[in-house]
Parts: C-alpha cells; structure tokens; sequence
C-alpha cells in the first residue's frame, strides 16, 4: 500500500496519472496547505521541504517502508518499482531522464512563477509579469517542436509525459494561445484521452476552493509562515 500526500496541484497530479496508469494500490491523505497542513511535525518527517506530493510506501526496497518526496523523485521511484513507463538502460533512459528534468526544472518553475505574478502577488510586477509570460511561451514552443513528428515527448508514453501534461494542458492559465503551439495541443488532446489520466483527474482535478485565495491561504503559502524556521 502507498500513502499519497495530496493537495490539488499539477505536481500532485502527475503522481496521481502514475499510480493510476500502474495500478499501484494506493490511499489518498489530503494535506491542506492553504491551512498550514504542510507544517505538521508529521508531515515535516515525510516531506522536509513541506511540499506536496509525497507518499510511505509500506513496501520499498527490501520489504521496507520508505518516504518520498519530491515529485520527480517520486516518478522515478514508482516507475523503477513497476518497471514501467522509463526504458530500464541505454540512450532511451536518458532521453526520459532529460525531459522530465525540462519539466522539473523549466516547466514547473517558470510556470509556477507566471501563476503566482498574474494571480497570487499582492502587488503589480509588470517585469515579473512579462518575463514569465514570455518564458512560458518559449517553453511551449520548445515542446511544440519536439512533439511535430512523435506522439510523445521521449519515445514511448513515459513519466516525462505524465510530468509535464499536468502543467502543459491549460494552456490559457499560463496565458498561452494552444493554436499558436498545435503540436503541444494534438499532444495534450492523446495524454487527456488516457483511462489512467481520466482517473487520475477524478482524484485530483479541481480544488475544493475555487476564486481567490484567502488571507491564510495566502500566509501560509507566501507569507511570513512559509519561511519560518522548523
């Protein structure tokens, strides 16, 4: 049995498509974190960055429990686990690795920054607002060009497609025209039409809060709470 720590987020997301694209037996736990559930002593021990997702899995390595945390670790870990969805060797497993780290380290982060300047900030950055806007249509170009003659990012139907669709499918939330990127589109329209994608997004599609967020929401997630030593 896997314990998977939730909140409604992209990152929570592509470790849902995992587990349902696997059929790993799983029990899903909600971590709050517009009300500082990511901060619990009991969370901190499994997750010490307190972000979300994370999981216990009652059987890791040797029969033994073990916490993960960190989505792209958690990816990699399942998908060794099951021996699916990352080529086991060869130049294959690099081509996987390297986009799912694109995801990790430029998709994620830069529109993750886009969201928090054009929806969370408290005060108008118009820099910040066009440099990640700008940022995420090159990224979005850079997907389109590599999606023009293949169906998936890297090969076969892998972890770095179930890393980046999460982020990449709402194309309007990070300001973006999907006509303007069609391969990305054609692409997000086959990784959306997948069972173990719909399922996923069943779990952990829309957050039970909808509008802006509120002063605690905020606190926690941006405010002096975030930063305060553990």
């Amino acid at each position: 049995m896997i314990d998977f720590y939730i909140w409604y987020t992209s990152n929570a997301r592509k470790v849902a498509i995992m587990l349902e694209e696997t059929g790993l037996d799983y029990a899903a736990h909600v971590v709050d974190i517009g009300r500082g559930d990511q901060f619990a002593p009991y969370f901190l021990a499994i997750s010490p960055n307190t972000k979300i997702p994370a999981i216990i899995d009652s059987d890791g390595p040797g029969g033994e429990a073990i916490a993960v945390f960190e989505s792209g670790a958690i990816l990699i870990y399942l998908a060794e686990k099951t021996g699916t969805f990352l080529p086991a060797d060869g130049a294959a497993r690099y081509d996987v690795m390297q986009w799912l780290m694109f995801q990790m380290g430029g998709v994620g982060p830069m529109f993750g920054q886009y969201n928090h300047f054009h929806s969370y900030a408290r005060e108008e950055n118009p820099y910040a607002m066009e440099r990640y806007a700008r940022e995420c249509r090159r990224l979005y170009q850079v997907m389109n060009e590599r999606l023009k003659d293949r169906d998936f990012i890297a090969g076969n139907y892998s972890i770095a497609d179930m890393a980046l669709w999460p982020w990449a499918v709402n194309f309007a939330a990070r300001g973006q025209n999907a006509g303007e990127v069609p391969h990305v589109k054609a692409w997000a329209e086959r990784i959306g039409a997948r069972d173990g994608v719909k399922r996923a997004m069943e779990k952990v599609g829309a957050s039970p809060r909808q509008g802006p967020i509120d002063d605690e929401h905020w606190e926690n997630m941006y405010g002096a709470t975030q930063y305060r030593r553990r």
